[in-house]
């Protein structure tokens, strides 16, 4: 049996470099990510699902909604899969973080944010590696961080620290692992992180609760368009 990873397509936010770690904002695929949705669903090569797995996030849901289509199962909505939390960096330049991060190292949180990185790679690996109880074969719709690390873990199996940044995950491109491979990768590199972590200095700073929560999948939302009025100012 088989699980799909995928980043979810194009945004606003993706394609000028912009971070969104809040899953209350309202941020739609663009029109480039809604034809790549169509496209990739019309290749066949998501091979007839029995589950598809979802963050939060309003981005990952509209992937996920056109990729199913109309007659699939409501997808599955499992928060631990959401985007980092970016605190005060929310909304602004990528690079901006990386620089903080840069600096900090993963273990501290970023100012105004509920966790760091390290917390982060956890809580989104458990939530893959839970995946595995539904049904399969199934999609998981994710985000950036999650399918970077995944796609270099992979291509690069080593004991070294893991880098703070990886090369960047492609929107919509599948990342294909056999459950056996994918409940041994994500169970070894739970081990791994949470053992450096005991390590780790204290995480300081940030929220005490994070905003992290379950979105129900959005009402009187059209996936298969992207209304003006809510396209980013940076279109």
């Amino acid at each position: 049996m088989t699980t799909i990873l995928l980043r979810h397509a194009s945004t606003s936010y993706s394609t000028h470099y912009l971070v969104n770690g809040d899953p209350g904002v309202r941020l739609p695929l663009d029109a480039e990510g809604v034809a790549a949705c169509h496209v990739l669903r019309a290749s066949g090569s998501l091979r007839h699902p029995r589950t598809w797995v979802t963050s939060a996030f309003p981005r990952a849901q509209q992937t996920t909604i056109l990729l199913a289509g109309p007659a699939q199962l409501e997808p599955r909505i499992d928060a631990r899969l959401n985007e980092l939390d970016y605190g005060d960096f929310e909304g602004g330049p990528f690079l901006d973080y990386a620089d903080w991060l840069g600096r900090h190292g993963p273990y501290i949180r970023p100012p105004g944010a509920a966790e760091s990185q390290h917390e982060a790679v956890i809580r989104m690996l458990a939530a893959v590696r839970d995946a595995l109880r539904h049904p399969g074969p199934r999609v998981v719709v994710a985000h950036g961080l999650l399918l970077s690390l995944l796609t270099w873990t992979m291509a690069e199996p080593s004991d070294e620290p893991l880098p703070l940044f990886f090369p960047e995950a492609r929107c919509l491109d599948p990342l294909v692992v056999t459950d056996t491979r994918l409940h041994g990768l994500t169970s070894r590199l739970i081990d791994r992180l949470t053992s450096e972590g005991v390590h780790a200095p204290p995480t300081g700073g940030g929220r005490a609760e994070s905003p992290q929560a379950g979105v129900p999948i959005l009402a009187n939302f059209d996936p298969l368009r992207t209304p003006p009025e809510e396209r980013s100012p940076h279109a």
